[in-house]
């Protein structure tokens, strides 16, 4: 499935009668989502303020027609969503928690590539996807978004994304689509899935791309950016001050046997032709410059 979600975009919250999912969910329905469904096994038959809710995703998909499920289940609990979800006949899957054993995002990550091809993973530890303007999914707070592209984002820090929408947003700026795609060491949807995604779309017409130590995701980032991208892009890599061999927030943020510092991200991207901020507002000062000679 395409990453982008917009108005027509219906929801099922796999936990909206938590605390944390009810808060969230009515929020990003009062944002305009379509959140038509809640699922707990335990609740089938009540409703959060109107919401109902069905034992699991595949009677709430037969029910409302949702094509996107948003995970809020305690990380212990989070496999077993996922396949309820895949089972269930989404068509993508945004998982918010964080803490999921990484064992566990292996077996479900190569599940749905084994046996559900077509639905899209999100996350998990990610913030989710917002459309300004559209559609909300996940924890970003729509207020600081602002819509009418031509930007689009993507990021595997959750705090950062925020930020790079409201650098852009004081700036006039409006966003396509930002994607939080999570800094766990498996995750469901990668930098170059959402680059494709965003060369291909008329109305992103830039990207900033916001990544972190740890890993090699933003190399091989790099090498899709100058093989195949000719929108500009923009990057800041947080961590440029992180000790080798510590992790620094994210399970995947972590700089070991000489690869995955934030220098030779830097390095790689820049060799790729990407704008370089230093810091985050530095980087939506580069966009903003872009934005003008679009």
């Amino acid at each position: 499935m395409s990453i982008f979600v917009n108005k027509d975009t219906k929801v099922v919250y796999q936990g909206l009668t938590g605390s944390q999912g009810r808060f969230y969910g009515l929020r990003n329905k009062a944002y305009g989502t379509q959140v038509v469904a809640g699922t707990n096994p335990k609740k089938a038959g009540e409703d959060v303020e109107g919401i109902p809710i069905f034992a699991n995703v595949a009677d709430a998909v037969k029910e409302t027609g949702a094509d996107v499920s948003c995970v809020f289940i305690p990380a212990p609990g989070v496999e077993s969503a996922v396949m309820d979800a895949a089972e269930g006949g989404v068509e993508l899957i945004v998982v918010i928690t964080e803490g999921v054993p990484a064992q566990d995002e292996a077996r479900f990550y190569n599940r749905l590539r084994r046996d559900f091809p077509d639905v899209r993973l999100l996350g998990p530890n990610c913030p989710g996807i917002i459309t300004p303007g559209e559609c909300n999914i996940g924890i970003t707070a729509g207020e600081i978004a602002k819509a009418g592209g031509p930007v689009g984002i993507v990021s595997r820090s959750g705090t950062l994304t925020y930020q790079a929408l409201y650098e852009l947003k004081q700036k006039d700026i409006g966003v396509t689509t930002c994607v939080g795609i999570g800094g766990d060491p498996v995750p469901g949807t990668t930098f170059i899935d959402c680059l494709a995604a965003f060369e291909a779309d008329p109305a992103t017409k830039a990207v900033i791309m916001i990544g972190e130590i740890g890993g090699t995701e933003e190399e091989k980032a790099a090498e899709f950016i100058k093989a195949e991208m000719r929108k500009p892009v923009v990057s800041y890599i947080a961590g440029v001050t992180a000790p080798p061999g510590k992790k620094m927030g994210h399970a995947g943020a972590i700089v070991s046997g000489g690869k995955g510092t934030a220098q030779g991200k830097m390095d790689a991207l820049r060799d790729a032709g990407v704008k370089i901020g230093l810091n985050p507002t530095e980087a939506g000062e580069l966009m903003a410059e872009v934005v003008r000679k679009l």
